[in-house]
Formats: structure tokens, sequence, C-alpha cells
């Protein structure tokens, strides 16, 4: 039978059949060995196909349908691998502050490139308005400006005085969206406000660190009473980009896209090539410094990233050449060679 994957825990899901009955369901250890990608195998939004469990009132799941698209970050925890955090959305949402905890631009572009990069519409919502002083408010009229005149929609709330919400109810109706943001943002106020039955546990921003604390232990779709489904996704203190690469990095900024066949060489990358049209853009003020400059950073920051996976391997390669030699391992040449093949192949 046809389900969508409402909850994670790890090794259990919550999923809903389509007459509209909830599940418990694990998943046949074939599917986690055939997807090597990611490091969960299913997520949140995933349609899947089930069996019944003899003498059990649980499922198995037996498959996995192709995803219309998804949001994904770099793994924390293994960083040659992504993360997903949610499939086969209609739209997402960045909740974002400018105080207590502060988001910065680097975050939030990082956000509209992971959501860029499936075609799936991304909303800027900026909340705790009514903790803003002159300051953060300049900054929010600069950052709306910013967005805005490169297609994104940007909203100023506050959840905790309940200001500012309609329009974000408007645009929930009817789809299937993905809330997202760093920890101490609101999120699980925002979820609480949307469905006050649920309850969700909320904590304060930390004096201490000025950042958020995790509340939203695993990322779960709620059903809206009046049409559209809402996923809710722990916090994130960091977004990496997950297989990105610095070569069509650019395709993921708008202004840059569309300004991109005007340069001189097709394999430009806008850094310091001649001839750029992008940069022309800039110094006219047609692309705003801001912008271009998140992107050179995030252009440095994967090729950075590139030469520590390849020191890693580097070392681990060593380390077995050393080991062989150490030891003196009495194996003949095709397995040594097979050794190597797999050392030099993870390159």
């Amino acid at each position: 039978m046809k389900a969508r994957v409402y909850k994670s825990t790890g090794s259990w899901y919550s999923v809903k059949t389509e007459p509209g009955l909830f599940y418990q369901a694990r998943i046949k250890g074939v599917i986690k060995l055939d997807n090597r990608t990611s490091t969960n195998p299913i997520a949140v939004g995933d349609w899947v196909e089930c069996e019944t469990e003899l003498d059990q009132p649980t499922l198995m799941i037996s498959d996995i349908l192709d995803r219309d698209n998804y949001v994904a970050r770099q793994s924390p925890h293994n960083k040659r691998q992504q993360h997903i955090i949610a499939s086969n959305l209609d739209q997402s949402i960045l909740l974002a502050t400018l105080k207590s905890p502060k988001t910065s631009q680097g975050f939030i572009d990082r956000f509209l490139i992971s959501c860029e990069a499936f075609h799936i519409p991304a909303i800027i919502v900026f909340n705790k308005s009514d903790i803003y002083g002159e300051k953060e408010m300049a900054i929010y009229e600069m950052m709306k400006e910013m967005y805005e005149a490169i297609g994104y929609k940007v909203f100023l709330i506050s959840i905790e005085k309940q200001k500012g919400l309609d329009p974000i109810k408007e645009i929930l109706l009817n789809k299937t969206t993905l809330v997202s943001g760093h920890s101490g943002v609101g999120k699980s106020t925002f979820i609480n406000y949307l469905f006050p039955d649920l309850d969700i546990d909320t904590q304060e921003v930390s004096d201490w660190s000025g950042k958020g604390m995790h509340t939203t232990t695993f990322a779960q779709m709620y059903d809206m009473p009046t049409g559209g489904s809402v996923i809710d996704t722990p916090g994130m203190r960091e977004l990496a980009l997950a297989n990105m690469e610095k070569e069509v990095l650019a395709q993921y900024f708008p202004e840059m896209r569309e300004k991109m066949s005007g340069c001189q060489f097709n394999n430009c990358q806008h850094i310091n090539e001649p001839g750029c049209a992008v940069k022309a853009a800039v110094e006219k003020g047609l692309i705003t410094k801001a912008r271009f400059y998140s992107y050179v950073d995030l252009w440095h920051g994967i090729e950075t990233f590139k030469y520590y996976v390849l020191f890693i391997l580097e070392f681990s390669f060593l380390n077995f050449i050393s080991l062989v030699l150490h030891w003196n391992l009495q194996t003949n040449s095709h397995t040594l060679h097979s050794y190597l093949r797999f050392y030099l192949f993870r390159r």
C-alpha cells in the first residue's frame, strides 16, 4: 500500500496511508544498503510502498518512490554525505531573526541555494519584530529590498505578539511547506501557533552563548485543518551545502544566473576572470555587493572543503601504507593491489 512519511525517528517511521490511517513502519535493510548518498535513506515527505507484517500492527517499508524534489544539507556526522531534510515540497519557509539570536546572511543564502537546486520556492520570514530596535529594522529593510529584488518573498512577523501572521497562514493553504531555521528563531512557537493542541516544548535563547537550544528532535509533518501540511524540522546551528560543485554555484544565485551569458568565457567562475559580466553588474549596482561577497565566500568554502577531503583521504592512504610496512603484512600482490585500488578510488 502507498503511504507518506510523517515522522522519522531514525529506526521507525510514522506513515499515513491514502485512506488516512497512521501506522508505525520500519525499513527493509536492503533499502539502506542501496542508498549510500545520504545518511537517512527515508525522509519526512517521502512517498513509500508498505507491506503488512504478519501478526503485527506495524508495516514494513518495501520501496521509496521517486522524489519530486528535496532539501538537503551536508551531514553533520559525515562531511562526504548529505542529510535530506524533507522531500516532495511545494515551498519552503526559512524562519530567521535579526536579534536573539541573529541569523547571518550566509545562513540565509545557503538555505536559498539548497532550495534553488531543486526549484523549490523559498520564503524568508523574519521573526521577533517585537524586540527589534532601529538598527535591526534598518537591516531588515535592507534585506527585504535585496531579496525581493531577486524574486524572494520576505515577511516580518512577531509570533510572540501574533503580529503579521495572517499572510503567512494564507501562504500555507493547500501546500506542503518546509519550515526551517537555526535553533532559537521560534520554529516550535510557530508550530504551536498553527497547531495549539500540540503544545510543543519551547526554550529561551541561551544568555551565555546567544544561540538557541534544540527543542525539536525529529522532523515531523502536520496536516492543517484548513488544507495543506507543514513540516517542522530540528533547529540547525550550521547549514553546510551538500554535494555542491563550485563550477555551478553561480547558477543558484538568480541575479547572477541572469547575467552569466554575457561573460567572456563559458566557464567563468566570476572570481578574477577578465570580461566577467557578473562582476560588471556588481560594479554598476545591478547585483548587490552583499550577495556577491556571499557568493565569493561560499565559492572559496567549497574549494577549501575539497582540499580538506583530499587531505583526509591522503592521510588515510599514507596510514594504510605505513601499516603495511610496519607490520610487514604477508599478502600476495593481487590482494595488495585490491587494497590500493580501494583507497585510490575513494579519492
